[in-house]
């Protein structure tokens, strides 16, 4: 489920392809998905089949599987997010790409995906076996993302790392709740306090929703706890108050808020330095980065570098979208429910591409320097093409601005008590404008968990 409204702004529509970002190159697909026109956001995609066989293929898959889960094709959906899946899993990079990568700009690889991508493939995933009441199956892509997770571990060498998902647990715990398996739900949701209060309050400033602590202490009893109840109602200063059974059995809600930040480019510009015993340094004050690279001279002395004296590295940035709604709640029988915050996809996305900035800088200043040597070396033999190659050099420079723009900002969810038979449900979605609603209607069932998910596009701020 979507909604249709959309505050943005038309970008201004850059000529040169060469020069637009991904988002720019796709945009009427995306101009028709952030307007809620769904069914034609698909139809786009289904007529560019050359999209399926590109270096972007990773994101043609990932796009056709939130279209279809978004028009309620579940199956299909999760036939394109495996596809996405396995290409992550037998990824392995074209050489000759990869090294023409350094020479002329990134985007010349086949596009791997980003880390958290890979994992809201996953996420997507589940949803749709939940949907299909299939929970095994929504079990094992559960599994698959803690899989992803433990390879995040080793990936990155910082100690602030993110390697640990607080909702990925909740969303095991709400499985296995679902299936009567409280013991496993009870360790699955105290797995996702844990990580809230400690990494996720850390790195994202998230704190773990009221709801997730509600259920801990519900399975905690359930399956037969209840010291460990007893000691988490003290920490969370909340009165555990066993209510009975509901009728209709309950709703678990999600609601997918706003839409994941785009790649931009942003560049820096360095000063080569000579120094001793064949090493140059890209050097910028305003940042304080000074990176050594070593040169080989040549027999003449000559084949320096380092007569060019400025250089301009590309490099990419998120620009976040941020969310039109700032919160929402269901409304049942005039009782309010609050969606709460549980995953952070656009922090998650910042903080993923600044663990590997370090990396992107010296690929990055490495580019430069082959780009620099060749531009030094023509030069030598003919001062006019050598101006042409650094002219080529400079529109060349270009950040890879490629990402997966389907996704939502953020994701909030709660739990519903419902009546046997018909309920009618509101969602109320509030932001600085005035509050939107929006019905929804189930059948309760008793023992029965019922799951929703619901895409609000809107943002503030667009291209």
């Amino acid at each position: 489920m979507v909604s249709s409204k959309t505050i943005r702004i038309i970008p201004i529509l850059i000529l040169l392809s060469g020069c637009a970002s991904f988002y720019q190159l796709n945009y009427e697909f995306n101009k028709n998905f952030e307007e809620g026109n769904i069914e034609e956001a698909a139809n786009i995609l289904d007529q560019n089949k050359k999209a399926a066989r590109s270096k972007t293929r990773f994101l043609y898959y990932a796009n056709q599987g939130v279209v279809e889960h978004l028009l309620g094709n579940y199956e299909e959906s999760n036939n394109w997010l495996e596809q996405a899946y396995l290409f992550g899993e037998d990824y392995h990079k074209n050489y000759l790409n990869f090294a023409a990568s350094y020479f002329l700009n990134p985007n010349l690889i086949v596009y791997p995906g980003e880390d958290h991508e890979h994992l809201m493939l996953l996420y997507y995933k589940a949803l749709n076996f939940l949907k299909m009441e299939d929970y095994e199956s929504a079990l094992v892509e559960c599994r698959r993302l803690n899989q992803r997770l433990f390879e995040l571990g080793d990936k990155y060498l910082s100690e602030n790392k993110y390697q640990k998902d607080a909702f990925v647990h909740n969303l095991m715990g709400i499985i296995y709740d679902a299936s009567g398996d409280y013991n496993n739900a009870f360790i699955a949701y105290r797995n996702s306090y844990e990580i809230y209060k400690n990494e996720f309050a850390e790195m994202f400033a998230l704190s773990a929703p009221d709801q997730l602590k509600k259920d801990l202490l519900r399975t905690a009893t359930l399956a037969g706890f209840p010291e460990e109840r007893d000691k988490f109602s003290e920490e969370f200063g909340m009165e555990y108050n066993e209510l009975p059974v509901s009728e209709g059995g309950e709703l678990v809600f999600f609601w997918h808020n706003g839409l994941a930040p785009v790649k931009d480019e942003w560049s820096i510009n360095f000063v080569a330095i000579k120094g001793a015993g064949g090493q140059v340094f890209f050097q910028n004050d305003e940042y304080g980065l000074n990176f050594p690279f070593y040169y080989n001279a040549g027999d003449d002395g000559n084949a320096s570098i380092t007569d060019l004296t400025g250089t301009r590295v590309a490099f990419p940035k998120y620009v976040e979208r941020e969310p039109f709604f700032k919160q929402a709640s269901l409304e049942i029988n005039n009782y309010y429910y609050p969606l709460e915050k549980a995953e952070d996809i656009n922090a998650i996305a910042f903080k993923t591409l600044n663990e590997r900035m370090l990396e992107e800088l010296g690929k990055g200043l490495l580019r430069v320097a082959l780009k620099k040597t060749v531009e030094k070396q023509v030069r030598k033999e003919d001062e006019t093409l050598g101006f042409l190659v650094g002219v080529m050099n400079f529109a060349s420079e270009q950040a890879d601005t490629r990402n997966w723009q389907t996704i939502p900002h953020s994701i909030h969810y709660t739990r519903v008590p419902l009546s046997a038979g018909e309920n009618e449900i509101i969602l109320h979605t509030e932001g600085p404008r005035g509050e939107n609603t929006k019905p929804f209607n189930y059948v309760g069932k008793k023992g029965k968990t019922q799951f929703q998910t619901y895409q609000s596009l809107e943002s503030t701020v667009a291209f």
